[in-house]
């Protein structure tokens, strides 16, 4: 079941669910808006290594915005930090962002109950485009979840990802045994 917005609203006021900072005119009738920060990631290597710590360089978006070229993945992040505590939070882009042709996300468009972070978004496009800080980029969808929970995102020992930051993060892969 997707929450409404008077659900999202409930969550919201009771802390299952976290949105830093959060604007009420980005909340919509069973999503809430995301935003793209300020900071983009490109790898440094075009040959990515999934056994090695593939290191990224920053990008900046200037006032006038920033080109994004087809070809090139970029690493964005969301203006907003959330927090889900009952509820499994998805990240779709919006249908605008889409007609751009502009991806937000090639697989991780899943989070788990207890992510609390930003997000980092895997920006791709078909087409050169110029983006701007402060552009709403996506939109978090949430699902209830049936049945107990037995372990949080946040409180997994293994989790890549729960270090709190305003800055996209590169893969972590590397960090897994295989």
């Amino acid at each position: 079941m997707i929450l409404s917005d008077k659900k999202i609203l409930d969550s919201i006021k009771n802390g299952q669910i976290v949105i830093e900072p959060f604007k009420s005119e980005s909340l919509g009738t069973n999503s809430y808006d995301v935003h793209l920060g300020k900071y983009l990631a490109v790898y440094e290597n075009n040959i990515l290594d999934a056994k090695k710590h593939n290191t990224i360089k920053e990008v900046i978006i200037p006032e006038e915005g920033f080109i994004i070229q087809p070809g090139t993945l970029y690493l964005g992040v969301t203006e907003e930090y959330t927090e889900t505590h009952n509820s499994v939070p998805f990240l779709e882009g919006k249908s605008s962002v889409g007609r751009l042709g502009i991806d937000i996300h090639a697989t991780a468009g899943k989070g788990d109950v207890g992510f609390c972070n930003t997000w980092t978004l895997e920006i791709s496009c078909v087409q050169p485009v110029r983006i701007y800080a402060g552009m709403p980029i996506g939109q978090l969808i949430y699902f209830m979840v049936e049945g107990d929970i037995e372990n949080y995102y946040n409180k997994k020992k293994n989790a890549k990802y729960n270090t709190r930051t305003i800055k996209p993060v590169e893969s972590m892969m590397w960090k897994n045994k295989f």
